[in-house]
């Protein structure tokens, strides 16, 4: 049977994934626990499969106009995958990874990081772009070590509290990649490289029995149909302003978490 309650927290996130492709775990996973009083471990979980779902939902879509820009996804797989691959052994094998008391707490320090990348986001991107200008060689060179190291954060995070792959990601794009990443190019990227890392991540905790099927079969009625809505209006308008009252969001969320 379907939640309604849990119906409409998912089509709310999945309609800001598809305009921003961020806010899937950022907001997700602190609704779970918040809102709905979740336990950490199994928040993480379903949201991991929840935010894979949907944004393979949406990747046809951001994908028609070849936005994704695959040498940079290939880069950040270097580094998150095999990182969150460990993960999921870990949990898998009944490691404390994924039941540990600070989970919430780590959650909401996740937050709270994407939040302030948020709201600094265009001044990141300006800095960057100067030293790219400044030192295009020698910014260049570096490329490829600082996205794999980038990777390998996100999926330490994403593995550990489902939160970071979105909102977090766009961020550090924008900072590596000031000159190359258009908006649309971004959101398409971000989200082909978030869903392999979700469904590993989320495995770990599938195989311990962490996931709750039946709230994320409600979770993804609401979603799916919202992230293509927002995916087919991505396009049409600017979503700076979303993403600053997403950031605003996050900011009461993670300060309440870590409360």
């Amino acid at each position: 049977m379907i939640d309604g309650a849990y119906a409409i927290a998912g089509a709310c996130t999945g309609l800001i994934v598809g305009l921003t492709g961020v806010g899937g775990g950022a907001l997700m996973t602190p609704i779970l626990l918040l809102i709905f009083g979740i336990s950490p471990q199994t928040a993480v979980a379903t949201d991991l499969w929840f935010a894979a779902i949907t944004k393979m939902v949406a990747m046809p879509v951001h994908r028609r106009d070849e936005g994704v820009d695959w040498q940079v996804v290939r880069r950040l797989w270097l580094g998150s995958l095999p990182v969150a691959l460990a993960v999921v052994v870990m949990v898998a094998f009944g490691s404390r990874v994924g039941r540990l008391d600070w989970l919430t707490r780590a959650v909401g320090a996740v937050v709270l990081v994407t939040a302030l990348g948020l709201m600094l986001a265009p001044w990141l991107r300006s800095l960057a772009r100067t030293r790219r200008i400044a030192q295009p060689e020698r910014f260049k060179r570096h490329q490829p070590v600082w996205t794999v190291a980038a990777g390998a954060l996100l999926g330490l995070l994403v593995a550990l509290t489902s939160v970071g792959a979105g909102a977090l990601g766009t961020v550090l794009l924008l900072t590596l990649y000031p000159l190359r990443m258009t908006p649309h190019k971004l959101v398409a990227t971000d989200i082909a490289h978030a869903i392999p890392l979700a469904l590993i991540a989320g495995t770990g905790y599938l195989v311990a029995g962490m996931v709750d099927g039946s709230m994320l079969i409600s979770l993804l009625c609401g979603s799916v149909p919202a992230v293509l809505v927002g995916s087919l209006l991505a396009k049409r308008f600017s979503a700076r302003w979303l993403q600053v009252a997403l950031a605003l969001v996050l900011l009461a969320v993670a300060a309440k978490t870590l409360a």
